[in-house]
């Protein structure tokens, strides 16, 4: 969309204009011819503004992004076109400040002159986003002047575009595998036999074995033809719940503090992230943000970045269109449920004792950060301990219903807690054969 004005006169002359006309008229008046001297200056300036004065009107267009998806800390390009510049000796670029984003230099101005035998002129700024979201940027203002500063055009609004910043890729790893892996093809060890690379035993030779799995060894200290038995190995499948209902702490952006949510955030970001590489398949699920709040579950390269722009677009603290009560979740059989979050809301607690009543392997991640500021004021302090309190008694009940729960620490936060489920599920399975 382009905007218009028009080419009005500015202060410098005016002043010029009326300091030369009032110096001459009292240069006559009184017969000060030196004060004919001091007008000249204004004069001269006053004439060579009204000469080269400007009879095209410029025409900008909105702000334009170098591109609309980053990650945190990483920065882009906004730039404001300005046409039919013929007469455009200077133009200015003020964009607004927002939360989260800093613009080089940094009050987020700029300016540029129009080069030679050029009807165009491109002001650009650098703007880096510190934190996950999406939010307007290069909103703000344009102006021009014309030759000798005679003539001003604009200021006028540049209109916003939006700028989507992903969640900085977090620093995880897992080498434990998932405890219920039921695809087709994946990197899991599976309960059943078959064709993968983990051992599981030495047996005797059964027709359709393979010659590769034929151990000579114990073949011929036993006299009977004994092959390698092998676990299949699969995909698994992931469910994400992040808690978005309740934020505790102020963020800092990527190099700042972060709240609860931004530990929530960044981490399902980089779980997703960490098994969608490996070929599982990873679906989400937003407690109380009233956007978009389901990704289903899928795999590939493609869906991580439809699970990172749904976090992006997650909006802090809003949780009125959630009804505990009516939550619904479609889990994938053998799915384990990673639930996100400081446990602080009763939308959260709701979820997570549904989905480990009907039996599925939840685990909470527990997403409160040990150095959470919270305001000086002793009422409010005590008020923050007495639930912390009563957040203690609620993980403890359901550490003892069977729920693991784990502080998230980064690079291997749900090794121990998979091993374990991993474990109760073969005890299970023994004890049913």
């Amino acid at each position: 969309m382009l905007h218009g004005g028009t080419w009005h006169p500015t202060p410098s002359l005016v002043r010029a204009a009326l300091g030369s006309s009032a110096l001459a008229l009292t240069a006559v008046v009184m017969g000060r011819p030196d004060l004919l001297v001091l007008a000249a200056p204004l004069l001269v300036h006053a004439v060579a503004a009204v000469v080269r004065r400007a009879t095209t009107v410029p025409r900008s267009g909105d702000a334009v992004l170098g591109t609309d998806h980053v990650r945190e800390g990483e920065g882009t390009t906004v730039r404001v076109r300005l046409d039919r510049a013929d007469d455009v000796e200077h133009a200015v670029l003020a964009l607004t400040p927002h939360r989260h984003l800093v613009a080089r230099p940094a009050p987020g101005m700029t300016d540029g002159t129009l080069a030679a035998d050029a009807d165009r002129l491109e002001l650009a700024v650098p703007v880096a986003s510190l934190r996950w979201g999406r939010r307007p940027v290069g909103d703000g203002l344009v102006a021009a002047t014309s030759p000798w500063a005679g003539y001003l055009w604009g200021p006028l609004p540049v209109a916003p575009q939006h700028l989507t910043t992903l969640p900085q890729p977090g620093r995880f790893d897992s080498r434990a595998a998932s405890p219920h892996p039921i695809g087709l093809v994946g990197q899991h060890p599976a309960r059943r036999r078959g064709d993968g690379s983990e051992f599981e035993s030495i047996r005797p030779f059964q027709p359709g074995d393979r010659l590769r799995r034929v151990q000579w060894r114990v073949s011929l200290r036993t006299g009977r033809l004994h092959a390698t038995s092998t676990v299949a190995e699969e995909d698994a499948s992931v469910l994400l719940l992040v808690d978005s209902g309740v934020e505790v702490g102020v963020s800092g952006g990527v190099t700042g503090a972060a709240s609860t949510l931004d530990v929530a955030v960044r981490a399902a970001g980089a779980v997703a992230e960490h098994y969608l590489v490996r070929g599982d398949r990873v679906g989400l699920r937003v407690l109380g943000s009233t956007g978009r709040t389901a990704v289903h579950t899928a795999a590939g390269r493609r869906h991580l970045r439809r699970l990172l722009d749904t976090l992006a677009r997650v909006v802090p603290g809003e949780s009125r269109d959630v009804d505990p009560a009516r939550m619904r979740f479609q889990v994938p059989a053998g799915s384990i449920v990673l639930v996100f979050s400081p446990m602080l809301s009763q939308v959260a607690v709701a979820a997570t004792t549904t989905l480990a009543a009907r039996g599925l392997d939840v685990v909470v991640v527990d997403c409160l950060p040990a150095d959470v500021a919270m305001e000086d004021d002793q009422r409010l302090a005590l008020a923050w301990r007495m639930r912390l309190l009563e957040r203690e008694a609620l993980l403890g009940r359901l550490r003892r219903s069977g729920t693991p729960v784990v502080a998230w620490r980064g690079p291997g936060t749900l090794d121990e807690v998979l091993r374990r489920l991993g474990r109760r599920g073969t005890r299970a399975t023994a004890g049913r054969s």
